[in-house]
């Protein structure tokens, strides 16, 4: 019986080590849970900060470039039948527009649309739209440097432009007129 007395003692004395080895591993899971989940915050802040600085500029954080000219743009000389629908957009490529599209449509590109591709081009700089009003008369800021405007009056003739602009100074005009048009199509 004493034997059985020894044995017994001998499994409570390993039963206290197990629960002691027990102890510590739970404890050592808390932990990695605890390091898991705070790993999990930090990278969902980081994730979130890496999207917030790409986002773009509000209207309110934009101060103007002391450099930048202001660019009027003007339609001189419009068609009568385009009167009452001069509302007309007009977008400033900072690269020449008519060699990127010359390239896009020459070579083939399977899968890539044009608007990535001039993205492409582009360099990380982006084009700036403006509007011109009823009167054909419109003004954006630009820095300084080589532009490419692209405008599309619609009528009878349709008048599309594609002029390089070299913008130095600290304003500037540009005249949009039937004889300097890229293009002129009659609308059917």
């Amino acid at each position: 019986m004493y034997g059985c007395a020894g044995g017994y003692d001998a499994r409570v004395k390993e039963g206290r080590v197990n629960i002691s080895r027990l102890r510590s591993v739970v404890s050592l899971r808390g932990l990695v849970i605890v390091a898991l989940q705070a790993g999990l915050v930090v990278f969902l802040v980081g994730a979130g900060w890496l999207i917030y600085r790409q986002l773009p500029a509000s209207a309110e954080d934009t101060t103007p470039d002391p450099r930048a000219t202001s660019v009027q743009i003007v339609i001189e000389q419009v068609p009568e039948s385009a009167g009452s629908a001069l509302d007309v957009p007009v977008r400033l490529y900072p690269v020449d527009i008519l060699a990127v599209r010359h390239e896009y449509f020459t070579e083939p590109r399977a899968g890539k649309r044009y608007e990535d591709f001039v993205k492409e081009r582009m360099k990380g700089r982006s084009w700036v739209d403006a509007r011109l009003d009823k009167q054909g008369h419109g003004a954006v800021l630009l820095a300084p440097g080589s532009w490419w405007l692209h405008a599309t009056l619609s009528g009878d003739p349709q008048l599309e432009w594609l002029l390089p602009v070299t913008v130095s100074g600290s304003r500037q005009v540009v005249e949009l007129t039937p004889q300097n048009a890229y293009t002129r199509s009659k609308t059917f």
